[in-house]
């Protein structure tokens, strides 16, 4: 039977559900939980076919939302980094009951660059797919090294990832490659604009793969959104400046 791992720890009656990025597990938050544990209830989860939620194959963003939301308590505010901010989104707008606050990290509702729309180049992403099915570590640890890359500790957050990552069950290449398809393929820009709950956006400023230009274009389509820039982070801004991040989402939270 497949199950999603879930890791719960903290205090309170505010409950925040944690979601990772591509290619991690829960395990990617645990310095961030020690500082938000003594304020708010946290759940980790591994997301379905990554860490040990074993069992699952490649997904599309509405399956896995779905799958999410088994684990979930009856509501919670939820904060999505990179791939989780998509799961998060589509949680959000699929039972937007079920959510208090919806936090996006280093996330976007389209990560793929177009003409007027700035991200990742879809060879980029492409090449990624072909390259799993080659050499798996060698794929994984390129795309951790891409996400810390212009951080003052790029070297140490990179080797940080790396280990969190060998750490856990791996995930298959059919997983993978189904969290890929999702980057290249999902646009909620235009869903997201009918979201009415209080939404926070959290970016680093030397984010190579969901840069800082798309900030003011999002604060034009989702004007009823927040966003912070993290200065002299990049696209893992909970590791490289933990103690800024947990402030800006612990205050955004406690906020009426």
């Amino acid at each position: 039977m497949n199950t999603l791992y879930r890791e719960t720890i903290g205090e309170g009656d505010r409950h925040l559900v944690l979601l990772h990025g591509w290619g991690l597990n829960a395990e990617v938050w645990r310095y961030t939980a020690e500082r938000l544990a003594p304020h708010f209830c946290l759940h980790l989860i591994d997301l379905p076919g990554y860490g040990r939620s074993e069992g699952f194959g490649a997904m599309t963003l509405e399956d896995m939302a779905e799958t999410v939301l088994t684990a979930m308590p009856e509501k919670a505010s939820l904060l999505g980094w990179s791939l989780g901010g998509l799961v998060a989104s589509q949680i959000a707008l699929s039972v937007p009951q079920r959510v208090e606050k919806l936090i996006t990290v280093a996330s976007s509702p389209c990560f793929t660059a177009h003409e007027d729309w700035p991200g990742i180049r879809p060879d980029v992403l492409k090449g990624f797919q072909h390259q799993l099915s080659e050499d798996f570590q060698r794929t994984v640890e390129r795309f951790l090294a891409l996400q810390t890359l212009g951080s003052d500790s790029a070297r140490q957050d990179a080797r940080l990832l790396k280990s969190i990552v060998l750490g856990q069950p791996v995930p298959s290449v059919d997983v993978l490659n189904g969290g890929l398809e999702i980057l290249r393929n999902v646009d909620l820009r235009q869903p997201m604009t009918v979201l009415t709950l209080p939404v926070l956006r959290i970016y680093g400023a030397l984010d190579g793969l969901v840069p800082r230009k798309m900030v003011p274009l999002l604060d034009a389509i989702l004007p009823g959104s927040r966003s912070e820039i993290i200065e002299k982070a990049a696209h893992a801004p909970f590791i490289s400046h933990p103690e800024t991040f947990c402030e800006i989402v612990g205050r955004f939270l406690i906020a009426d």
